[in-house]
This record gives C-alpha cells, structure tokens and sequence, in this order.
C-alpha cells in the first residue's frame, strides 16, 4: 500500500524532513533510488543527458561497492549524491545503533547532506541521531511517488502518476532498479518530454 501524494498528516508528523521546495519557481527535483545497477542507472544517465536534465541519485552503499565505475559516472555528470544507508533498511523496523551504523557505512562513500530512509520510514529518535551526527543534513522525502517499483502497475500509469500530480518544487521518486525497469523505460524519458515542453527545469536537492 502506497500514496502517490504525499499525505499532510505525514508532513505534519515529520515537520523536520523535505517534502518540496518552493512552490514560486517551475522546478522539478527528479530523484531515483537504489542504484547504482548496470543497465539501469546507465539508461537513467544516458536519457537525463539526452534532455539536458540533473538529477538526484539515492545510493545504496552496497551497490555503489559493487558497481564504483557507475557511482563514480553519476558524479562526472553532474548530478547530487544522497545515502540511502548500506543496506536499504527499513527504519520502523531497525534498532536505532544498527540503523545509525548502516548509514554511516554509506556515509563513507557518499560524504552527503542528504539522506532519504528507504521506503520512507524512519523513527523520529533515528531522525534525532542522524541530526546531531550532522546538523546540516536534509532528510529528503517526496511529495510525488511514481510507483515504478509496482510490479502490478502499467508503465503508461506510472507515468500518469507523475505528470498529474507533479507541480512546482516537486520532488518525484524513481528507481533506478531492476524491480522498476520495465516501467522506468517507458515513464522516464516520456515525463522528461512531458515535463520539458510544460516548461519546468530540473535541479538537482
């Protein structure tokens, strides 16, 4: 089960975390999570270039050990690094010592101010911890959720998903995973046009 907005009773619950940016400009913020993959974050690099667009990468630290070249690819484009801890896990239910440990198992390799927990869940007391480990940390979430990680989910709803409830300072989850590629080929470079010819511009969090 899943929201493609994000709740305001979650945004409430969590003042601290980014769920947008400002609502003045026409900027998207396109964020993809637990690449680095083969194949996959090389298709989302090649179609974000062919568009002249930045995004935000959400790493796994265990992918980014099993594939540095694509890591290492990611930033020569120009684009934002986030952890996503070591391990992707899930927050709610994770001992705070273990969750902290995992990201900061990521954190070596990333050196970020930006973290996304996976699935969206973390505990406020994780929250706190990672605050006082970096006071200048963005906990990032989203307000716009593609859905391409569903396998029961048509590429061409995925794409809806977006370019329906996407506004200005958006920040639109992807995955750059094998789970979300057969969906993400089709959604990604049509949400590029979509959004390109409406006017918006891509930055990276």
């Amino acid at each position: 089960m899943y929201l493609v907005k994000s709740p305001l009773l979650l945004k409430w619950y969590y003042p601290s975390l980014v769920w947008n940016k400002s609502r003045l400009d026409k900027v998207v913020y396109l964020t993809f999570d637990d690449g680095p993959i083969p194949l996959v974050t090389d298709f989302v690099l090649n179609t974000l270039k062919s568009f002249g667009c930045k995004a935000t990468f959400f790493c796994i630290g265990d992918n980014i050990n099993k594939h540095p070249h694509i890591f290492e690819q990611i930033k020569i484009d120009g684009h934002a690094i986030g952890n996503h801890t070591f391990n992707h896990l899930r927050g709610w239910k994770t001992n705070d010592s273990d969750y902290i440990q995992n990201f900061n198992q990521c954190q070596q390799l990333t050196n970020t101010h930006l973290f996304r927990p996976p699935y969206g869940r973390i505990k406020k007391s994780q929250i706190r911890q990672l605050k006082a480990i970096d006071p200048s940390l963005n906990i990032i979430m989203w307000d716009v959720l593609s859905g391409d990680f569903d396998i029961n989910l048509s590429p061409e709803k995925c794409y809806q998903n977006v370019i329906h409830n996407t506004r200005n300072g958006s920040i639109v989850v992807f995955h750059d995973s094998i789970k979300a590629f057969d969906r993400l080929k089709f959604s990604l470079p049509a949400t590029l046009k979509f959004l390109t010819e409406a006017g918006y511009q891509f930055r990276t969090l």
